[in-house]
Parts: C-alpha cells; structure tokens; sequence
C-alpha cells in the first residue's frame, strides 16, 4: 500500500511523517520550497506526548506533481491541500490517477469532498476529519493538540485504519462522517478569532472576549444548522450544544471546566494565523462561508460570520477580543 500526501503542509507532513516513521512507502507531494527544507535535512516529527523522530531522506519519496509522485493501483492518496486548492488538486487527481483509486480528504470544511466528485467523478473520494493543532517550520512538523483522526466508513478505510493506528495516528471509523465534519467546522470556528487576534491559541483562549466572539459564532452556526436539519456530532469533550455557554464563563470557571480545551503547546497558532502571516488566502470560505451558505440555502441568515468572511478577506488586521466583540455587537 502506497501513500500519496497530496499537499505537503501541516497536516499532510505530519500524517505523511508518521507513516513513514512506521516504515510504509509515502510520497510527499508539495511544492519546492516546502520540499526543500524536508530534501535537506529529512522530516522531523513529534507531538505533544513525547513522540520525536527524524524521517530520514531515504525514507521519503518527495515530488512536485501529482503525476511525478505516479500513482499506481496500490496507491491510496491523503488530500491534505487547503480548501482554496480543492478544484486544482481535484483536477490534477483527474488527470493522473486510474479509476476507483482512493482519495481521503484530511481538509477542513465540510465541501471539499463533493467539489472533488464533481471534478473527478471515477474516483472513491472519502471524508476524513483531523481533531488536531499541527505546526509545520521548515522540515519540523509537531502535533500540538490531542484528538482521534475520524475517516468515512469504507472498506478502504477499513484497511487503513489498523495501519494508521499502528503509526501512531489513532483513527476511528464514526457512522456518519458528515455529521463529524459539521461538529469540527464549529471548532474550527475559532481559526478566524485566533488569526485577528494574533495570539497563540492558549493565550487567545483565556481572553475571555475572545471566547465570548467564538461562541457567537457557533451559536449562530447552530442555529443554521438546526435548521438546516443538521445535528453535529460531539468531537470534544464537550458536547457542541454547551460549548457556547462554556466559552462564555469567566476565566475563573473556565479555566477548571475546560482543562483539557486548554492543553494546547504555549506557542501553537491556527492555521488561518499562518496564512495571514505567510499573505495566503485563507480557508475562512470553507469555514464561515459555509455557514452563510448554508442559511441562504434554508432562508436565513448569518450575519456574524459573514463578518468574519468580510474582516478575513481584506487587509491584514489584528484586533483585540474587546474589538472583535464591538464589530459584531456583542
């Protein structure tokens, strides 16, 4: 069985890392300046639980193109490219892979999965949900967060999961997927908060505006959902209809009721704040888009994470809780 990460960055180095430090063949599919670094000096990964290992070079196979990475019929491809990307990537998975080959989006959002099918219809496209803070630098990849990787049920996925597992990525196999994705874009209503208030996402989590700005959002996005007849599913310890009113307490309360929320590495970010960094685009469309999408869908509306659409998609800016709070009138 033969990996192909297809988008070489956070997640993609990490999950790609691990199975190869686990001694299966991967592919690292990215562009040159994320190889380089990786062709150089090998691909270190480690987590917050004490994991540490160096993937040596020749233990990798590194290409720029999905076609150079020449998928086979043993082929299994991990798309861990960022939501804006879905639609390239979807075409070049067109292009160079066989019929009924597997692809496991690993991406956030909860469309990535559908606008793959669409692009390239004879693949077995599969949803995936990562729970987990990664932080890439150069060729170092740590997993700052803890969580179970959720894959859709299938019978590919059935066989890699034992594999996953056995590599040190705990994997479980839910009954409805799509209701997992929902559950994890309402966490990941958080990236758009984290990235405006240029904080480490521990620190961002004890600002109490902060939290009183994420749980707006979720709300709102609750809200929508429900009538939108979605019911997300628990990823947290938390159930998603209280996590609202957790975020909200004062730190003191907070702070007792949310210890394992806050076992966080003192310096991870989200990904959103690394884009803004780096003058990417970011993946608030995948993520409070699909919210605004998903109320205009059922005659609603939701204006709090359009604003976040609308702060996200402009100059760069950095704001206080307080700030935030103002904005959307809370």
């Amino acid at each position: 069985m033969h990996f192909i990460v297809l988008g070489a960055g956070a997640i993609g180095c990490y999950v790609g890392g691990r199975l190869a430090a686990h001694g299966l063949p991967v592919c690292l599919v990215g562009r040159p300046h994320a190889l380089e670094p990786i062709a150089q000096q090998g691909l270190k990964v480690s987590d917050l639980d004490g994991f540490d290992r160096t993937v040596p070079v020749s233990a990798l196979q590194l290409a720029h193109t999905l076609a150079d990475a020449a998928p086979s019929a043993d082929s299994i491809i991990l798309l861990c490219v960022k939501s804006g990307a879905t639609e390239s990537a979807a075409r070049e998975l067109a292009a160079a892979c066989a019929p009924g080959t597997p692809v496991i989006s690993l991406q956030n959002g909860v469309d990535n999965v559908a606008r793959v099918a669409a692009l390239a219809p004879g693949l077995n496209v599969l949803a995936g949900m990562v729970p987990y803070n990664v932080v890439l630098r150069g060729a170092q990849v740590h997993r700052a967060t803890a969580g179970h990787l959720q894959l859709q049920h299938d019978a590919v996925t059935e066989r890699i999961a034992p594999l996953f597992n056995a590599a040190g990525l705990a994997t479980v196999l839910p009954a409805d997927i799509r209701a997992v994705q929902w559950g994890k874009l309402l966490l990941n209503l958080n990236n758009p908060v984290n990235a405006l208030s240029d904080l480490p996402l521990r620190q961002e989590l004890l600002d109490r505006d902060c939290r009183r700005v994420f749980a707006a959002l979720q709300t709102e996005a609750l809200s929508v959902m429900a009538r939108a007849g979605i019911t997300p599913a628990q990823v947290t310890a938390v159930s998603p209809m209280l996590l609202p009113h957790v975020l909200r307490l004062p730190n003191w309360l907070f702070t007792r009721l949310a210890k394992r929320m806050l076992q966080i590495d003192a310096t991870a970010r989200s990904s959103m704040w690394d884009d803004l960094e780096a003058g990417r685009v970011t993946e608030i469309d995948a993520l409070s888009g699909a919210v605004v999408r998903l109320a205009v869908q059922h005659g609603a509306q939701a204006p709090l994470n359009a604003r976040m659409c609308e702060l996200l998609g402009g100059p760069r800016q950095r704001l206080t809780g307080a700030q935030m709070c103002k904005m959307l009138g809370l």
